[in-house]
C-alpha cells in the first residue's frame, strides 16, 4: 500500500466514523464533567450530614473513579466497539493486573479498613507505619503525614494496618512521665516538696487526676523519683519541657544534687 492509498483509506475512515468519534469525545468530556460535579455534590451532602471528613474524601475518590470507568465504557460503545467482548477482555486483563499488583490491592483493602474502623482521623497526631506526625489525608492507596519537623511523608496503607497504630491525641488528657534522680545523701521528703511546689506553679497541671510523686527505684548511684502530672493533650510537650527545666533549677537552688554516672579509676604503680 502506497502513501496515497493509505491517506485515502484514513480519509474514508474519518468520514465514515467522524460522528462516532465526535460523539465519543463529547461523551467523555461531558461525562468527566458530570462525574466531577456529582462527586462534589456527594461531598456537600455528606458534609451536611456531619459525616467524618476522612470518610467523605475516601468515598469521593471511589465514586469519581467508578463514574470515570462508566464514562469510558460509554465512549467506547459509541465508537462501535462491542462492550461485551471489551468487558471480557477487561476482566481477564484485570485479573492479570490484580495478580501483578497484589500489594497495591492490599493497600486498597487497608485503606477501606482505615476509613471504616477509623483508628485515626484527618488532623490526628499519629505514630504508625514507622512515621510520627499529623494526618493530612487518607486515600485509597496511602496516607499522608506531616511530621513535626514539617516533612511530608507518604506511607502505604498496608504498612500502617500491618503494624501498631498509636493515636497520640485520641484522648483529651495525657500523663507526663518524668524521672528525677537525687543522691542518697539528700532528703527524699524535701525533694518531693520541691516537686509539688513546682507543679503547683503551673495552671496547666490538672487537679483531677492528681499528680503522682513517688520513689520509683533505688538505683546504683541515685534515688529515682517519678513525677507524673496530668495535662490536656495539646499542652503535653510544652508542660514536659517546662517541668524539666523548672525542676532542675529548683533542685539546684535547694542544693539537691542530681547524680550522674561516675567511675573511679585507681592506678597501682608496681615495684621496679
Amino acid at each position: 500500500m502506497n502513501i496515497e492509498t493509505f491517506v485515502e483509506a484514513v480519509g474514508r475512515y474519518i468520514s465514515d466514523y467522524s460522528l462516532s468519534i465526535l460523539g465519543a469525545i463529547l461523551i467523555f468530556v461531558i461525562g468527566k464533567w458530570f462525574a466531577r460535579k456529582l462527586t462534589a455534590l456527594l461531598g456537600k451532602l455528606l458534609t451536611r450530614q456531619n459525616v467524618d471528613e476522612t470518610l467523605i474524601r475516601f468515598l469521593d475518590n471511589i465514586v469519581y473513579y467508578a463514574l470515570i470507568v462508566v464514562v469510558i465504557m460509554a465512549a467506547v460503545d459509541r465508537l462501535g466497539v462491542d462492550t461485551t467482548s471489551f468487558l471480557a477482555i477487561f476482566g481477564a486483563a484485570g485479573l492479570a493486573i490484580g495478580l501483578a499488583l497484589k500489594d497495591s490491592l492490599g493497600n486498597i483493602a487497608s485503606g477501606v479498613m482505615l476509613v471504616f474502623f477509623r483508628p485515626f482521623r484527618i488532623g490526628d497526631a499519629v505514630s504508625a507505619g514507622g512515621v510520627t506526625g499529623k494526618v493530612e489525608s487518607i486515600s485509597i492507596f496511602n496516607t499522608v503525614f506531616l511530621t513535626y519537623d514539617n516533612q511530608r511523608m507518604i506511607v502505604p496503607n498496608g504498612q500502617i494496618t500491618n503494624g501498631v497504630i498509636t493515636n497520640i491525641n485520641a484522648n483529651p488528657i495525657r500523663r507526663v512521665d518524668l524521672v528525677f534522680g537525687i543522691s542518697y545523701g539528700d532528703n527524699i521528703l524535701t525533694a518531693k516538696a520541691i516537686f509539688k511546689n513546682v507543679l503547683a506553679t503551673d495552671t496547666r497541671i490538672l487537679e483531677d487526676p492528681a499528680p503522682q510523686i513517688v520513689v520509683s527505684e533505688l538505683a546504683d548511684s541515685s534515688v529515682n523519683l517519678f513525677v507524673r502530672p496530668w495535662v490536656k493533650t495539646e499542652d503535653y510537650w510544652d508542660v514536659r519541657y517546662y517541668m524539666i527545666e523548672k525542676i532542675k533549677l529548683a533542685l539546684d537552688e535547694a542544693g539537691i544534687i542530681i547524680p550522674f554516672p561516675q567511675r573511679d579509676v585507681h592506678l597501682h604503680q608496681g615495684e621496679k
